[in-house]
């Protein structure tokens, strides 16, 4: 196992902080095409029957009260409740469609709501649609799975925080990005820290077993000094993990993000030293680094899952349930089901339409080949774990690492001159300076990248 400790090293940040893919799959989105079919999918859902694992469920709740102009979501900004209804009716009748597919005997290990904002529901239409989905799919009943929701702190109550841990939501993720008045008020997110910490209590009040605060660097009129204001107010509440994610500015690919005045966004410099003292001070209060964005607590589950070499990467981020068959349920979700991936359509009128006539909604994905199969594996398990053991990698797919990667290897040479890593005949390991890199190291063995496939625009890696 790797050490967990990262060293920040602004020379080389500076150097290796190009654009490039987070790998929450690969291959990346970026490889999903249109000749991915509803019967492709549904062999697929054949085949991983006979695979038996266990399933995770992701739900996308698309709607908004109030646009962040930050945001890179896929999500519809609007005021009016009555929309919700109509597509939870839809969710339902996906709901249906897809139990049909997969063995009644698999068991829900994960289940996830994401947005939008998950909590436009009401507290009436969360029951409705926990009971659909029980109908359909078997859940845990025992608090041990991985049952997790984004809150908006401004979109829950207390009986909210009640009803969602009555229906066996036990992890959440509180979206907070920043305190700073004149920074919400730059990004159209005006949010106390009242509403904050009162959301906060309550769920440690039900017995939530893991509480997330997410953080945003690199909004306008950030400093290094305002954000440690924000931070130690975070780290005074001691929450389970934190993630702080690197702002992405790209106005040409999201629309709200035209409303910031880039002139307004901190310099690449003043990022740096925000994400450095970020690392500093939380490094100072007992958080481990994970990886990426994400810190935890040393007795947290993310943190014990990588210590014991189970920690695991999807779409969500960071995960405790290894390698469940995940299906995607809601506009523009995505799913991954045996060697495949899977997204549904993005348009919410598509969305129905294709429901009304009994059809899935699946628009795009992607049947992965054996050499897929093969680099996932190694960056899955660099992304988690900051070492590969090439013996592994060799026994699970009957290949010789060196001579398979031997491109990849060489590679690596001068990432290995620069100290972001370490490597021999046996095992590839991330030195502590490399860390904040991983997602450059991991470039290395992506294909579609080598080849220039990969053409979309990517965020920074820092």
């Amino acid at each position: 196992m790797a050490t967990q400790q990262v060293l920040f090293d602004t020379d080389l940040i500076k150097r290796y902080d190009t654009a490039g893919p987070r790998y929450t799959s690969y291959p990346t989105a970026v490889q999903f095409h249109e000749g991915f079919s509803e019967a492709d999918y549904k062999a697929c859902a054949t085949q991983s029957n006979t695979e038996k694992k266990a399933l995770s469920l992701y739900f996308h709740i698309p709607f908004c009260n109030t646009v962040c102009f930050y945001c890179g979501c896929n999500k519809i900004a609007t005021k009016d409740r009555s929309k919700s209804q109509p597509y939870l009716n839809q969710l339902a009748t996906e709901l249906q469609m897809q139990s049909a597919l997969f063995d009644k005997t698999r068991v829900v290990e994960q289940l996830h709501w994401g947005g939008g904002t998950p909590t436009f529901l009401n507290d009436a239409e969360i029951v409705q649609l926990m009971d659909a989905t029980r109908r359909h799919f078997a859940l845990r009943e025992d608090d041990q799975g991985e049952y997790s929701i984004e809150i908006d702190p401004r979109e829950a109550t207390h009986r909210t925080i009640e009803v969602l841990r009555e229906q066996g939501f036990n992890r959440m993720s509180l979206g907070v990005q920043d305190f700073d008045a004149q920074v919400q008020q730059a990004v159209n997110r005006i949010q106390t820290e009242e509403q904050t910490f009162t959301v906060l209590q309550a769920a440690r009040e039900q017995g939530f077993h893991s509480i997330s605060i997410d953080l945003i660097y690199g909004l306008p009129h950030q400093t290094t000094e305002s954000f440690m204001r924000t931070l130690d107010k975070i780290i005074s509440v001691h929450p389970d993990r934190l993630s702080v994610f690197n702002y992405a500015h790209m106005p040409s690919l999201f629309k709200p993000q035209r409303r910031i005045n880039e002139a307004d966004l901190p310099s690449a410099t003043e990022k740096l030293s925000i994400l450095q003292h970020s690392i500093e001070r939380l490094t100072e209060a007992g958080y481990v680094y994970i990886g990426m964005d994400h810190f935890a607590k040393p007795d947290d589950e993310l943190a014990v899952a990588q210590r014991n070499g189970t920690l695991y990467r999807n779409f969500q981020g960071y995960a405790t349930h290894a390698d469940c068959d995940l299906i995607g349920l809601g506009a523009t979700s995505i799913g991954k089901i045996a060697n495949s991936y899977s997204q549904n359509l993005k348009n919410l009128e598509d969305y129905y339409a294709r429901l009304d006539a009994r059809h899935l909604p699946v628009f795009r994905g992607l049947i992965l080949n054996a050499d897929d199969e093969i680099r996932r594996a190694v960056i899955t398990q660099l992304m988690c774990h900051f070492e590969l053991q090439m013996l592994n990698i060799e026994h699970r797919f009957q290949i010789q690492f060196n001579e398979y990667f031997a491109d990849e290897l060489a590679d690596l040479i001068p990432l290995q001159a620069d100290g972001l890593l370490e490597y021999d005949e046996h095992f590839i390991r991330v030195k502590p300076v490399g860390r904040l890199l991983i997602r450059n190291i991991c470039m290395v063995f992506d294909k579609y990248l080598r080849n220039k496939q990969n053409q979309q625009r990517f965020s920074k890696v820092i």
